[in-house]
This record gives C-alpha cells, sequence and structure tokens, in this order.
C-alpha cells in the first residue's frame, strides 16, 4: 500500500463525514426543489443533483486505476442527467431525478468504494499520467494530482452548494 494513497484520500473520508451532516433532516420531498426563500426561485443546486453530479467520478476514479467500477457504477443515464454543464432542474413531482435513497446510497457507495481503492494504490499507479485530455490534464498532470481534486476540492465545492440550498430552504446550518 502506497503512502501517496492514504494522503488523497483522507479528504474524501471527511467529505462523506460532512455530506452525512448536510443530508440531516433533509425530506425527500424537498431533496430534488430549488430552493425558494421569500418566494423567489433561486436557480442552485439541489442536493439531487449535487450527489447525482459527485456520482459520475468515483467509477471514473476506478476504472483509471484499472479497476472494475463495482459498486461505485451508475446506472445509464446519469451521466446525460449530472455531467458537467447539465442544468439543475426544479423536480416537484421526483419524476427527473432518481430518489434520495438511490442517490444518496449511490453516492455514499461509490465514494467508499473509490476511497478505499485509492487507499490501495502504489504510489506508482498515482504518480502515473492522468489519462483525462485537455484542460483536466494541464491542471493535474497524474492520477494522484486528478483524484485529490475529485475526493478534496470538487466534492467539498458541491458539498458547499447543499450547505448554501440548506439555509435558503430554512434549514439549520450543518
Amino acid at each position: 500500500m502506497g503512502h501517496i494513497g492514504q494522503t488523497i484520500a483522507a479528504p474524501g473520508k471527511l467529505a462523506l463525514l460532512y455530506a452525512e451532516r448536510l443530508l440531516a433532516g433533509v425530506k425527500a420531498e424537498q431533496f430534488g426543489r430549488l430552493a425558494r426563500p421569500g418566494g423567489v426561485v433561486v436557480q442552485s443546486n439541489h442536493p439531487a443533483f449535487v450527489l447525482g453530479h459527485l456520482c459520475l467520478y468515483p467509477p471514473r476514479m476506478m476504472q483509471q486505476l484499472g479497476l472494475p467500477p463495482g459498486p461505485a457504477a451508475c446506472p445509464a443515464g446519469y451521466e446525460a442527467l449530472f455531467k458537467a454543464g447539465a442544468e439543475c432542474q426544479d423536480d416537484p413531482d421526483g419524476r427527473r431525478y432518481p430518489p434520495m435513497t438511490e442517490l444518496t446510497d449511490r453516492f455514499f457507495t461509490g465514494y467508499k468504494a473509490a476511497i478505499s481503492a485509492v487507499e490501495a494504490a502504489s504510489d506508482e499507479q498515482l504518480l502515473g499520467p492522468n489519462p483525462a485530455e485537455g484542460r483536466l490534464r494541464e491542471l493535474f498532470p497524474t492520477r494522484g494530482q486528478a483524484f485529490a481534486f475529485y475526493l478534496g476540492g470538487h466534492t467539498q465545492s458541491h458539498l458547499g452548494q447543499i450547505s448554501a440550498w440548506r439555509r435558503m430552504m430554512g434549514l439549520p446550518a450543518a
């Protein structure tokens, strides 16, 4: 087991603890709703969209480590619904996005699998070139650098969207 993987995985573990706190008290019927503080709709990502988007990254990490996605796999349709650049939409009837139980289970299961895989990866694997192309490879030339972003900054920035959504929905701070 490489030391680098343990270092990269640590922020991912913290992100999971934060996600648990952020989801506390969120009701299934709110999960896919845009916030409406004072009756004004705010076009901001709700938890269904955030978790769905984040679910796309664990299978990528698994694949880049040469592993099958296993429990981190996403169902068909997730990519189109949650990819970068997709618009978060209000889902008052719970028909556009998967249910809260499905998305939360996939999020936690996927990230736990990816974190374990990164912890177990050799330093050589993590120091290997990032197979992504374009800007992502320019910013993060190695797999380990990309994984550090996926498990740390990327996850935390999107979880921050849930934090802001909570406050707009009248929920207490997490």
